[in-house]
């Protein structure tokens, strides 16, 4: 019998979740293309654990056009990805109900309304009790989704992976773009503006005044040179101390990785970190109370060999596993009580 305690959706001990596609029975290359090849939110009740969702809406970029199609070139990529993580000593997909929730519809030719559609869908996703795993998409879709986060946690922790700041106010007047969603979500008092971190920043910026601003408003910043000069570990541990216990959104631009290993993205810089950088870290973080996550940015047209694409479904993959291994902790320390 599913159950709702406090608002989240929890599957009782007695039931066992629907997980991913056979590969000994089903050859990888075949079936649907849902992410790591697990059953569609309409195939387990409509209800899950954590939520993977796909976003297909770039028109809040600022330069190579591309990321709508990120969200199902991670999906392929991620039929590849097999139901135990070692690193984390976790078999994510049995130890909570993982589902591909599909695409959220947006208008691609009106980004106010697309905006508001991503925080509706977000809205009824989390109100199910779901966590989300978001596949941008552009990264204008983190506003509305830690709009909605915010709505069920309150201001939550931020951990922003990416070249850039994403703290500009407008482009070309426009408020609401993949440059601007952290200067709008701190004005919105949707952050706790006490733990929020860029990670991997580097690169050119319009002038020093846009690191001043970036200050004001809260954030740290870990450049990929300091991940290349501290280390994985460390740079872990620094971000742990500054989230401490509170909920924690974690938004990763796929871009925060160096072209070498995420060439199909809209917005390259040089100096990046490595693929291996970034899930080291976020493995560091498996202790923190990671509540929902996104990875955007993906733009497959400039990709090779799904590189960007494979980086991404990893990375995804990681984010979920913490969900998953925090949700089983807290089943089983609520049927102990």
């Amino acid at each position: 019998m599913k159950r709702k305690r406090e608002g989240i959706f929890q599957m009782s001990s007695n039931e066992t979740p629907r997980g991913p596609v056979d590969s000994s029975r089903v050859p990888r290359y075949a079936g649907p293309a849902t992410f790591a090849r697990l059953p569609r939110l309409d195939e387990v009740g409509g209800r899950a654990d954590v939520a993977v969702v796909g976003v297909p809406f770039d028109s809040g970029v600022s330069y190579r056009p591309g990321a709508r199609f990120g969200g199902n070139a991670i999906r392929e990529a991620s039929r590849l990805l097999r139901p135990y993580n070692p690193a984390q000593d976790a078999s994510p997909f049995a130890l909570a109900q993982v589902a591909d929730g599909g695409d959220i519809a947006v208008n691609p030719f009106n980004i106010n309304e697309a905006v508001e559609t991503v925080e509706a869908a977000a809205d009824d996703l989390l109100g199910s009790g779901a966590r989300l795993m978001t596949l941008g998409g552009d990264h204008t879709i983190a506003l509305p989704l830690l709009r909605s986060v915010a709505k069920k946690h309150g201001p939550v922790a931020l951990l922003h992976f990416d070249a850039h700041l994403d703290t500009w106010d407008t482009y070309f007047g426009a408020e609401y773009t993949h440059g601007t969603p952290f200067r709008r979500a701190v004005e919105e008092g949707i952050l706790d503006t006490s733990a929020l971190s860029h990670v991997g920043t580097r690169g050119p910026l319009y002038g020093k005044q846009d690191l001043t601003d970036d200050e004001k408003m809260g954030f740290g910043i870990v450049t990929s040179a300091d991940v290349y000069r501290r280390g994985a570990d460390e740079v872990a541990d620094q971000l742990r101390q500054r989230i401490g216990d509170r909920p924690l959104y974690i938004s990763i631009d796929i871009d925060c990785l160096d072209p070498a290993h995420a060439p199909g993205t809209g917005t390259p810089e040089a100096g990046g970190m490595t693929s291996r950088e970034l899930l080291e870290i976020l493995r560091g973080l498996a202790s923190c109370n990671l509540v929902s996550a996104d990875v955007v940015e993906v733009a497959p047209a400039y990709d090779h060999a799904e590189i960007t694409s494979v980086a991404a479904s990893h990375t995804a993959y990681e984010l979920t596993t913490i969900m998953s291994r925090q949700i089983a902790a807290a089943r089983k320390d609520s049927e102990a009580k």
